[in-house]
């Protein structure tokens, strides 16, 4: 039985308890909204199928003169595999149903050929059962593959992943008929998101942005505490949003995005350029902005100027309480940071300026924890 079977209030009872658990029955109540006997009218079922167990007794609630009883998710219900696809390797996680991780893995990927990319998928799978030390029989609830891109979840195809040059691949059908497990995909910062949501550093809020900063520039948008991805499913794509005096062409093909002046890439193009040194890395971009290279450092500048802005623009559309900065490019977070928040402080509208400015290092583990936690949620949330 899924809680697909269940009533709503069922899935709003369980996904309450994932996030906040473990939960009296009273305190379930106050933060659903759901009369006492409601909630033992939907947790009787789910605590008989094994979904939710009584853990213990709170010293300073209690029910009719007794201690309350504390009720929690039964973490080892499902196992979940989340994998981050990027254009070298395979970064896998196993989790239980709380997305906490059992085990984790990465493989090189010799081609980006989807084919391959899909075998490679499911040999993965595997051997995350195997270090996990899953039995044979055991099986995993649900595979959560995430991509860079314009990826359509419900549809489950990959509209367009510029990194891995792909258009229109049906991979959650291609990943499904690999593994026979239930396969969603998403949107990378999306699913990071929700795994900030769930246990990082946006737990418990209603509205925050996470936005990623490397290869290219994203956002990940939770409003309402409902992580969204917009009609057309490519909400949040800061990276794209046109900043006035920028010449620069972007990997789009537009003229003047923030992830043609800011991403990794960019700034590494306009440090060779504006040393006249072609074979530089970001590492050495790096290196020299630290040593005080005026040229370099300028570069780093406008970037923190450009993303200041792009930070400012989600704070003034959606007013998070938090917008929490992360990806590869953080590594170098020190030296556009005063400009970053001086173009913030400077363009954020009125109270939106409070808005709290989280710099978050996260490895790829923690991507890939979040495409478990997608496919987590369609336990309880098949209809998403």
């Amino acid at each position: 039985m899924t809680l697909a079977d269940q009533p709503p209030a069922a899935a709003l009872v369980f996904q309450t308890l994932l996030q906040h658990g473990p939960l009296s029955r009273a305190d379930i109540g106050r933060r659903t909204g759901l009369t006492p006997g409601a909630v033992t009218k939907v947790a009787t079922p789910l605590m008989n199928d094994g979904w939710i167990t009584e853990v213990g007794r709170p010293a300073t609630e209690r029910v009719n003169g007794r201690p309350a009883t504390l009720i929690a998710v039964r973490a080892e219900r499902a196992r979940f595999a989340g994998v981050k696809v990027t254009a070298e390797e395979l970064i896998g996680v196993l989790t239980d149903l709380t997305a906490q991780p059992l085990a984790s893995l990465r493989v090189s990927l010799d081609s980006r050929d989807v084919g391959t990319v899909v075998l490679a998928i499911a040999r993965l799978a595997q051997e995350l059962r195997r270090a996990a030390g899953m039995e044979s029989t055991a099986r995993l609830h649900g595979i959560g593959v995430t991509i860079s891109g314009d990826v359509d979840g419900q549809l489950g195809t990959v509209q367009y992943s510029p990194f891995l040059d792909w258009r229109r691949v049906p991979l959650a059908q291609l990943v499904e008929s690999a593994t026979r497990i239930p396969t969603v995909i998403e949107n990378d910062v999306r699913a990071l998101t929700v795994a900030e949501q769930w246990f990082g550093a946006g737990a418990g809020l209603s509205t925050f942005a996470l936005v990623t900063v490397g290869a290219g520039i994203g956002a990940g948008l939770s409003i309402g505490g409902r992580v969204v991805s917009g009609a057309h499913g490519v909400a949040g794509e800061i990276g794209h949003l046109p900043v006035s005096g920028v010449e620069r062409v972007c990997t789009c093909g537009n003229t003047g995005c923030v992830e043609a002046v800011a991403s990794t890439p960019a700034i590494t193009e306009q440090v060779r350029q504006a040393t006249g040194d072609p074979t530089l890395t970001m590492d050495d971009a790096v290196r020299l902005a630290h040593a005080g290279d005026p040229t370099v450092r300028a570069v780093f500048t406008r970037a923190g100027h450009v993303m200041g802005l792009a930070l400012a623009c989600v704070a003034n559309l959606i007013g998070p309480e938090r917008i929490i900065i992360s990806g590869e490019g953080v590594a170098s977070y020190d030296l556009f940071a005063d400009r970053i928040r001086r173009a913030f402080a400077d363009h954020a509208f009125g109270a939106a300026a409070d808005c709290d400015l989280v710099v978050r290092p996260l490895p790829f583990e923690e991507w890939a924890r979040g495409g478990a936690a997608v496919a987590a949620q369609c336990v309880f949330a098949p209809t998403r």
